[in-house]
């Protein structure tokens, strides 16, 4: 297990979306914690043995309830960590607005990866986790040289991004592939994952302003 605590790259602007989306995301998760839970889940989550059989307008709206529903206060609070860590920088060179356009794009892609592999699962999946992967995806792109101080065990180590992430991603990937081989992920949604992750890599040249074109 490793935790990520800062980076070394400060921000050259005030990320003003990634906060919104920190705000929002948390607010969010405190409203429903107060109900009831799992109905919650169950009726705003992402159900892929009936998602391709919704309305396009019915999948676009789901997609958005789902990216903001958590399953507890570690599964928020940790994806939250992961996007005040890296969110700011991918916004400062992405720009507001496209940066917006890149979370929610990125965590569409997440969630499709997930519903097309699993298209029989009745377990709905919750949870930003699939456009923060996309966040992770262009960092990993934007800032290979950067410095991540991160808990390893119980020892704070300073590790480069690229490693970090790419450690991370391999993490992600065999666990789906074990998923997939073994019928079973353990409640976590590693094909988002990786889906979220791709997609951010491939999309972040897209989206990046001129001056900072990878």
């Amino acid at each position: 297990m490793f935790i990520p605590l800062k980076d070394d790259v400060p921000s050259r602007h005030r990320p003003f979306v990634n906060w919104a989306l920190i705000v929002v995301n948390l607010a969010v998760f405190a409203y429903i914690a107060g109900g009831d839970l799992n109905r919650t889940i169950a009726a705003w989550g992402v159900v892929p043995a009936s998602f391709l059989r919704l309305p396009p307008a019915a999948m676009a709206l789901n997609v958005v309830t789902a990216t903001f529903i958590h399953a507890g206060w570690l599964h928020v609070l940790g994806n939250m960590l992961f996007l005040w860590i890296f969110g700011d920088n991918v916004e400062d060179v992405m720009g507001h607005l496209r940066y917006l356009a890149f979370y929610f794009l990125t965590g569409t892609i997440a969630l499709l990866t997930f519903v097309f592999l699993n298209p029989a699962s009745t377990v709905p999946l919750v949870g930003a986790s699939g456009a923060i992967s996309g966040v992770l995806g262009a960092y990993f792109l934007l800032f290979p040289k950067a410095r991540v101080w991160t808990l390893v065990a119980v020892f704070p180590v300073r590790l480069p991004a690229v490693l970090f992430l790419g450690v991370w991603f391999l993490i992600q990937a065999l666990n789906e592939s074990l998923a997939i081989t073994g019928g079973q992920s353990g409640g976590v949604a590693f094909a988002a994952h990786v889906g979220g992750f791709v997609a951010g890599m491939l999309l972040v040249p897209l989206l990046v302003r001129r001056h900072e074109a990878v």
